[in-house]
């Protein structure tokens, strides 16, 4: 059974990283910083998050194709084709990224952060702690 399901960005995350192609393919070994821009009505969300802090953001890869459900792990077509849902590609039915990202400082609505592995202009579905609430 097919449902439609909704979602409304919470912010944008504005970054130097201009192409998909220059985004870095390592996540946990990036060094670009960022800033999430988080939307007005959503600011009361970030009470609580501090610099040093990591959290776990959502992200939907806005231009990543929807239309491949096998790909070249990496691009390397000697390691044949697999299906997307085995790999980190964004390339997959529904382009939702998972970053996880280190908080240098919050100023207002924007949040400054390390660990960018998303192009600027991408939108922000969710942002999580990265660590169980009772832990904090």
């Amino acid at each position: 059974m097919l449902m439609k399901i909704e979602i409304t960005p919470v912010g944008i995350m504005h970054c130097a990283v201009k192409k998909t192609a220059d985004a870095p393919k390592n996540y946990s070994e990036s060094a670009e910083t960022g800033s999430m821009e988080i939307f007005p009505q959503y600011m009361e969300a970030l009470e609580g998050v501090q610099a040093g802090q990591t959290l776990v953001v959502l992200f939907w890869l806005h231009q990543a194709r929807r239309d491949l459900l096998k790909v070249y792990p990496r691009g390397d077509r000697s390691r044949g084709l697999r299906g997307v849902f085995t790999t980190r590609s964004p390339v997959r039915p529904n382009p939702i990224a998972l970053s996880e990202l280190k908080v240098l400082q919050i100023r207002d609505n924007v949040v400054q952060v390390a660990g960018v592995d998303v192009i600027d202009g991408t939108p922000i579905v969710d942002i999580k702690s990265a660590v169980r609430p009772e832990a904090v």
